[in-house]
């Protein structure tokens, strides 16, 4: 069951060659085996799944198909809130919440008749690229259980890569989705700012938060795409009326596709072998049709910057509700209420969501705002008007996702600064509000998957999966599991 994509678990579902407590039943096997080492999981619940495998079953068994996910296992990222299920998002903070509303994904997924497993860990508030910030331990690359799984959606990366569970929903706030998916051989896409409601997502940069689906292949990530996508009433920045629609079939081919390779991600730090896979890739697809040039991307030196005084501006404003008085934990034996509110949010945030928050209040403070924050936004503006500009000459940028394949675990918990800059070329696709996907691409001489980028226009998810589709019909990269002899 392992080799099957989600699509295909869930026709030989329909079609009564498995049923949906086999599949559920499956993948809880795998978790069971696998999850002590990698600790993909932040919570788990083989009794509900269990429960809501009848449901669908019977539904299946009526002659329904909700969609053709139905019957599918499926885990979340533990900072997308679930009625009954604990909302951690990996803090000490939220120790012992459990909301009582469901994300508007939640409602969607289930209404699809996909059954979750559990809550997927993260980093902190979904602050960094390592998975390792969090209160629940780090989750390790299922490759290579030495090194990270990326961040912050690495519980969702590695419970997908290490076949606990076949499709995973995270969020992708500077890379959060396609880095680690990057880092652990899968497939994800990050959709367009406005294309999926963020509705009962713990925010972290309002302007920049996306959730998005992770999966094995681009088809399936497409599929879930589709069923979470659309205009919602609880989320004022998703406006986009009509979701997205997914097509199975890759198409006919790439002719007249304008692809274009930003030859300046290649100047420095980046490393050879993922150099090699990324022009190779592009090579591949210039045989299959498409028309392939470099170009020089702008602002490059300015994404970093910006994208971190944003991100933490906007951090320091959302974080500031966790108060000590609301919900979750709260530190004991303050003497007054200012004692509480200083000792709860000392001792209840990490290390990086508190260098976060400073950073954030000290770039929104009197002084500083127009020095900072203001050239900041500045910066991502005129990176919007560049991506139009690029995009009347091309149809999709191809790019690495990351400059390294993943880095050993703790390498980088002391050089913050190393960590942000992996964050290169993801960041502008959020600040610019684009799509993206990432796929992987080959393998480096240590075995360690590499992850390719695929950056659209605003709202052309098709024309992204399209062109994703063809990459994987046409390479097996995206079927090779941790373990097993690949080629690279």
């Amino acid at each position: 069951m392992e080799h099957l994509s989600s699509l295909e678990l869930s026709q030989s579902i329909v079609s009564k060659q498995l049923s949906v407590m086999e599949a559920v039943d499956f993948y809880h096997k795998n978790y069971i085996e696998k999850d002590g080492s990698i600790n993909a999981f932040s919570s788990y619940d083989y009794d509900y799944a269990s429960r809501r495998a009848r449901e669908v079953q019977k539904e299946i068994d009526a002659g329904e198909s909700p969609s053709p996910l139905a019957g599918v296992p499926i885990g979340i990222k533990d900072n997308i809130s679930m009625k009954g299920f604990p909302l951690g998002c990996s803090s000490k903070m939220l120790d012992g919440y459990t909301p009582v509303f469901n994300a508007t994904v939640i409602d969607k997924i289930e209404k699809a008749g996909l059954i979750v497993m559990g809550k997927l860990n993260m980093d902190e508030f979904a602050m960094g690229s390592s998975s390792e910030t969090g209160s629940s331990g780090p989750v390790k690359n299922p490759w290579d259980l030495s090194r990270v799984a990326g961040g912050s959606s690495g519980g969702s990366a590695a419970a997908v890569a290490a076949r606990e569970i076949p499709l995973a929903l995270g969020s992708d706030t500077g890379g959060s989705i396609r880095q680690p998916c990057a880092f652990c051989g899968i497939s994800g896409i990050k959709p367009s700012y406005g294309r999926v409601s963020r509705y009962g997502l713990v925010a972290y940069a309002s302007s920049l938060d996306q959730i998005g689906p992770m999966g094995r292949t681009i088809g399936d990530c497409s599929a879930l795409l589709e069923i979470i996508s659309g205009q919602d009433g609880m989320d004022e920045a998703c406006t986009i009326r009509e979701p997205y629609r997914y097509s199975m079939s890759p198409g006919e081919g790439l002719r007249g596709l304008r692809i274009g390779i930003p030859e300046n991600y290649f100047e420095q730090g980046i490393d050879e072998e993922v150099k090699e896979k990324i022009i190779s890739a592009g090579e591949l697809y210039k045989d299959l049709g498409a028309d392939l040039s470099y170009f020089s991307m702008p602002l490059t030196e300015l994404m970093i910057p910006s994208y971190y005084i944003i991100a933490s501006a906007e951090a320091s404003s959302n974080l500031s509700r966790f108060d000590g008085l609301t919900y979750g934990y709260q530190y004991e034996g303050a003497g007054d209420l200012q004692e509480l509110y200083q000792a709860t949010r000392n001792t209840g945030f990490g290390l990086e969501v508190k260098r976060r928050i400073m950073l954030g209040s000290f770039v929104l403070s009197s002084g500083y705002y127009d020095a900072y924050y203001k050239k900041a936004d500045q910066v991502r503006q005129a990176l919007g008007e560049s991506y139009k500009k690029i995009f009347e000459d091309f149809d999709v940028i191809l790019s690495p996702v990351t400059p390294t394949t993943a880095y050993t675990l703790g390498s980088s918990m002391m050089d913050p600064l190393k960590m942000y800059m992996g964050d290169i070329f993801t960041v502008s696709v959020n600040l610019a509000g684009l799509p993206a996907v990432s796929l992987p691409c080959g393998f480096d001489s240590r075995r360690l998957p590499v992850g390719l980028q695929l950056i659209g226009n605003y709202l052309s998810e098709e024309t992204l999966i399209r062109t994703a589709a063809v990459f994987q019909s046409h390479t097996d990269f995206h079927k090779a599991l941790p373990g097993a002899g690949h080629e690279s």
